[in-house]
């Protein structure tokens, strides 16, 4: 038997009664919140969707992924320890803060493989733990066939042992579907969407038996380039771009949500912009490793073409994401388009 093995075997998390690798419960998109009686309404946040196990000591974080996140977070571990319930199994995210906007850049520099580079950032953006679901408070007795209204008192009262809350947050909900509209339609920093959640609702692993419903944001930008279609010469994606403060162009993200139909016209008139650099700033990359020498090719523009895009999340000054084409905007100037839009 190897060491991780007997490690594994040896480990009281192993006898809580909800296995490491149980697999989350997770949300299905859909367009519109649900009405009517039943249903609860909670904030969907941007960060690493996990599950904390603890039973006495022993304490482990794993991603939706199955990954271990224990070693990357561990002023999380002592936040988790903290609390006088020594055993028990939460469904939470975990999220930085960062000039007061979460931060998800953040989150992506502790997947690092350098224990004092790890340490350092745990002191100087501290991660947080935001609960909203309890799956276990005594080993060998899941809650996962009780309702998510007993579920969410357990998880208040087990909130309610520690000696120190810092670090550790209760997500807040309303069964006020008015104010969860208000919350996709407004600007909060820390919002990624709405999730409904069904009060009599038995935990699911794995099961898409949430919904979800995502705030969802315009940009307008300037298009700084294109992309043939693979074995085409139609354009297959719109390359988009944001000005900085001292005038120069980076590209940010890309749109290919074109209809056939529109393609043979809107390809005749890119090729008429072409003109290099295009972008003066950032420049689209070359090849990945998953691209073909052809598919990593681009073609520069000269920035007359505005479009209003719409996007999920900004990573790094980029559209996470590829975006959707709303509309193209001719009554806006390419200079108007600057990264000012995407402060939240």
């Amino acid at each position: 038997m190897t060491a991780p093995a007997k490690a594994a075997r040896g480990s009281r998390l192993s006898t809580l009664g909800i296995p490491l690798e149980f697999a989350p419960m997770e949300a299905r998109l859909v367009a519109d919140l649900p009405d009517g009686e039943g249903w609860q309404y909670e904030p969907k946040w941007d960060g690493f969707r996990c599950l904390a196990f603890r039973h006495g000591d022993e304490v482990e974080i794993k991603a939706k992924s199955g990954k271990s996140l224990t070693r990357f977070f561990p002023e999380v571990v002592a936040n988790l320890t903290s609390l006088k319930q020594k055993a028990f199994v939460l469904d939470g995210e975990l999220i930085i803060s960062v000039d007061g906007a979460l931060s998800f850049d953040a989150l992506q520099m502790r997947l690092h493989p350098a224990a004092s580079r790890i340490k350092r950032l745990a002191k100087e953006t501290a991660a947080d733990l935001m609960m909203f679901d309890c799956l276990l408070r005594k080993a060998g007795r899941p809650l996962l066939d009780a309702p998510f209204e007993q579920r969410r008192m357990h998880l208040e009262a087990l909130y309610q042992t520690a000696s120190d809350p810092h670090g550790l947050q209760l997500t807040p909900f309303t069964r006020d579907l008015r104010k969860a509209k208000a919350w996709l339609t407004g600007r909060q920093v820390s919002l990624d969407g709405v999730v409904a959640k069904r009060l009599d609702l038995p935990y699911r692993p794995g099961e898409r038996a949430m919904l979800k419903v995502k705030c969802l944001r315009t940009a307008d930008c300037v298009v700084g380039g294109f992309r043939y279609e693979s074995a085409s010469r139609r354009v297959g994606s719109l390359l988009l771009g944001l000005y900085d403060s001292d005038g120069l162009l980076h590209h940010v993200g890309f749109t290919s949500a074109i209809s056939d139909r529109e393609k043979p016209a809107l390809t005749t008139r890119l090729a008429k912009l072409i003109a290099p650099p295009g972008f003066t700033g950032d420049a689209p990359g070359g090849p990945s490793r998953w691209s073909t020498e052809r598919s990593a090719e681009w073609q520069p523009l000269r920035p007359k073409l505005v479009v209003e895009v719409r996007y999920d999340h900004v990573t790094g000054h980029r559209f996470r994401h590829g975006t959707k084409l709303v509309r193209w905007r001719p009554d806006k100037a390419p200079r108007q388009c600057t990264f000012a839009q995407l402060e939240r």
